[in-house]
């Protein structure tokens, strides 16, 4: 339900997105192709041909990070794992898939596809080197796309969180010892370590006068550090949950309101007066969809007085639905993974509760302080 950015359309029956910071990174390699790396490399073209130049390699290199995720994605939905959509971003592109392998083997080749493609497609790029050397701006771009592959296969091998390669070791452990959880956290750790040794070097880079260099080495570190500790901390979550179902943590605390209610309605009597934050909408006794604030945000305040509940809520139908048996570790990672902030708890037809991220923090605390009081 939330915002992801600028749709490209689907490939694939894949939604493609492009986030508002790939304008920002557009922007920036553009500008250093342009003015620091083909002046370099080509000396007697004209300004307005470096510009074009630089910024058509842009574009060809965020192509390739699309066909890099749509690699991982093809091979998602091969193992049945749904792939929701791709977002390029200014760290290049993720593929949103909605759950962990179900095995190994299966978090192996969804891992290595991506860089596999990379590689593939510098060969590729190489062969036509080749052939385009009459045509010099063409060959520069192709050039720089065969050096970009390259370097794009081998940093995601890196064996840390997020990147391909954390993935591809988590994979092995996993294979080895038949333990996921653990083989998360020998995987996360391996790639905090490498994580503080790339800020060290970053760092060193900077003294030794590399200021540049050394900035952008030391900010990957920090990012790779800060994603395999987010990954420990998810792992934590999920073995606090084990074993509990939804039905534990869910929230009964809702709120029925009929389909014809007007926006304005809702907003001064429940949302400011009573401080609700979602809302099951409901006609005839039957539940039509889901309400919350961000629904009511994308209406115009000027139409309120006259949008009504059923005209601004999320239909029921577009919603993922949980069972209250349902294991909430499971739950959880729908959650994050789709960055859902409510999911309705529904039994023959009837909402029996929301599950939301204050009702699921809330359940945390209360695991967490059981532990601290039996320990």
């Amino acid at each position: 339900m939330g915002n992801r950015g600028i749709s490209l359309g689907k490939i694939f029956g894949i939604p493609i997105y492009l986030d508002y910071s790939w304008f920002l990174i557009f922007a920036l390699i553009t500008w250093s192709l342009a003015v620091n790396y083909y002046p370099l490399e080509f000396n007697n073209w004209s300004t307005a041909e470096y510009w074009i130049v630089g910024a058509i390699t842009a574009i060809m290199l965020f192509v390739s990070v699309l066909l890099h995720e749509i690699g991982h994605s093809l091979v998602a939905t091969h193992y049945q794992i749904k792939v929701s959509s791709i977002t390029l971003m200014v760290f290049g592109g993720v593929s949103q898939i909605t759950k962990e392998p179900n095995s190994a083997i299966q978090e192996f080749w969804i891992s290595i596809i991506g860089p596999i493609v990379s590689f593939v497609l510098a060969g590729i790029f190489f062969l036509l080197t080749l052939v385009t050397k009459t045509v010099p701006p063409l060959w520069a771009v192709i050039q720089y796309l065969v050096y970009i592959n390259l370097i794009l296969g081998v940093f995601n091998l890196i064996p840390g969180f997020p990147l391909d390669g954390g993935n591809v070791f988590r994979a092995i452990v996993w294979g080895i010892s038949h333990d996921f959880r653990r083989a998360t956290r020998i995987a996360a750790t391996v790639g905090r370590i490498l994580a503080f040794l790339m800020i060290l070097l970053g760092v060193y880079q900077i003294f030794m006068g590399n200021l540049i260099n050394g900035l952008w080495i030391a900010f990957i570190g920090w990012f790779l550090e800060s994603a395999a500790n987010a990954q420990l901390n998810q792992q934590h979550i999920h073995d606090l949950l084990q074993g509990h179902t939804v039905v534990q943590a869910m929230s009964k605390n809702f709120v029925l309101l009929p389909a014809d209610m007007t926006l304005q309605k809702v907003a001064d009597d429940h949302v400011l007066e009573a401080g609700r934050r979602f809302f099951v909408i409901e006609k005839g006794g039957f539940p039509l969809g889901l309400l919350t604030l961000t629904n009511l945000k994308d209406v115009p305040r000027s139409e309120w007085p006259v949008k009504t509940t059923a005209q601004a809520m999320t239909p029921i139908e577009k919603l993922h639905t949980l069972k209250p048996d349902a294991a909430l570790s499971d739950a959880f990672d729908e959650m994050t993974m789709q960055g859902e902030r409510y999911l309705p708890v529904v039994v023959d037809g009837q909402v029996q509760g929301i599950l939301s991220n204050e009702s699921l923090l809330n359940f945390l605390r209360t695991i967490q302080e059981m532990i601290k009081g039996t320990t």
